[in-house]
C-alpha cells in the first residue's frame, strides 16, 4: 500500500530562507512541492521520508536562490494489484460504491464488482446485496460510511493536464468485492 520511492530533483531554496540549516529548507520545499500530489505512474506521495544525497548548490545570475540536486526517499501511496484494503463507503450512485480511505477517494467498486447478485435502491441510494440463503433471501445493504473490505482490481492513472504527464494525474484504484471474505466487515464478522 505505501512504498518508497526514490527521486531526483533540482531544489530551488529562496534568499530568504538561507538562515536555515540546507537539510531542513529542501525537506520543507521538497514536501511543499510533492505532499498529497500525484505523481504520474507513481502514486500519491504522503511524505518526504529521507535525503539521501545533496549535490552542490549553485547560484544562477539574476536569480538570488540556490539551487541544488537532491537525491531522496519520498513515501508515496501505490496500492498493488490483488491487495486487500479497508476502507469506508463515502457513498453509491449507479456506477458503483465509491470508497475513501481518508487520504485517498478516488476507489470505484463498479456494479459487476459487487457481490451478485445485486442491485440499486434508487429510493435510499445505496447498493444492495441480495444474498440467497436456505431461509430465504435477505437483503444486506452498503450503507454510507460502513466499512468495506475489497481487493484490488486495477490502477488507472488518468492524465488531466492539457499539456502531458509531466503535470497533473488522478489515479483511480478500481476495486473489487465479488470474492468470499470481502464487503462489509458486518456482514463477515456476525
Amino acid at each position: 500500500m505505501f512504498v518508497l520511492v526514490e527521486m531526483v530533483d533540482t531544489v530551488r531554496i529562496p534568499p530568504w530562507v538561507f538562515d536555515r540549516q540546507l537539510n531542513d529548507a529542501i525537506a520543507e520545499e521538497l514536501n511543499k512541492k510533492l505532499a498529497n500530489k500525484v505523481v504520474y505512474n507513481v502514486g500519491l506521495c504522503i511524505c518526504l521520508y529521507d535525503i539521501t544525497k545533496l549535490e552542490d548548490s549553485y547560484i544562477f545570475p539574476g536569480d538570488g536562490a540556490s539551487h541544488t540536486k537532491v537525491h531522496f526517499r519520498f513515501v508515496v501511496f501505490h496500492p498493488f494489484l490483488d491487495e486487500i484494503l479497508v476502507g469506508k463507503i463515502k457513498y453509491c450512485s449507479q456506477e458503483g460504491v465509491h470508497v475513501t480511505m481518508g487520504f485517498f477517494d478516488d476507489i470505484l467498486i463498479p456494479p459487476e464488482s459487487l457481490q451478485q447478485p445485486a442491485k440499486f435502491d434508487e429510493a435510499e441510494q445505496v447498493w444492495v446485496w441480495e444474498y440467497e440463503t436456505d431461509e430465504g433471501a435477505h437483503d444486506l445493504y452498503m450503507d454510507q460510511g460502513e466499512e468495506i473490505r475489497f481487493r484490488v482490481a486495477d490502477e488507472v492513472f488518468v492524465d488531466t493536464s492539457p499539456t502531458g504527464p509531466a503535470a497533473a494525474a488522478t489515479p483511480d484504484a478500481p476495486g473489487t468485492i465479488c470474492e468470499p471474505g470481502l464487503g462489509l466487515l458486518s456482514w463477515w464478522n456476525s
